[in-house]
């Protein structure tokens, strides 16, 4: 099981009304550029934060809460907050870079 908390942030889509869980400090690209996400429906991928924002509206943590009890059951440890601050961004960032940097395992 996972010891450490993730900061998740949760939206609800404007279109649709189904909830998106954006992990902002957790990259799905070597660059950084794009934060891990789940969703019931398609489960984990990647999105662009600053985009899923515009496209969504604040959802409160109670109405997150099948979303929450999928991804605490498949061994998250949540820590909900509201917004990502630069340095969670930047944390992104480095977090890719040292996957991008590390060493290769020998065959």
């Amino acid at each position: 099981m996972n010891e450490q908390e993730t900061l998740v942030i949760f939206r609800r889509w404007r279109d649709t009304g189904s909830i998106i869980a954006l992990f902002p400090e957790l990259p799905s690209d070597y660059q950084g550029y794009f934060c891990d996400a789940y969703e019931h429906v398609g489960q984990h991928g990647g999105a662009d934060f600053h985009g899923v924002v515009q496209a969504t509206k604040p959802v409160a943590v109670d109405d997150a809460k099948d979303l929450i009890e999928e991804l605490t059951r498949i061994g998250y440890r949540l820590k909900p907050i509201k917004r990502a601050s630069q340095r969670v961004h930047e944390s992104r960032r480095a977090a890719a870079r040292a996957i991008r940097n590390a060493p290769l395992a020998p065959p």
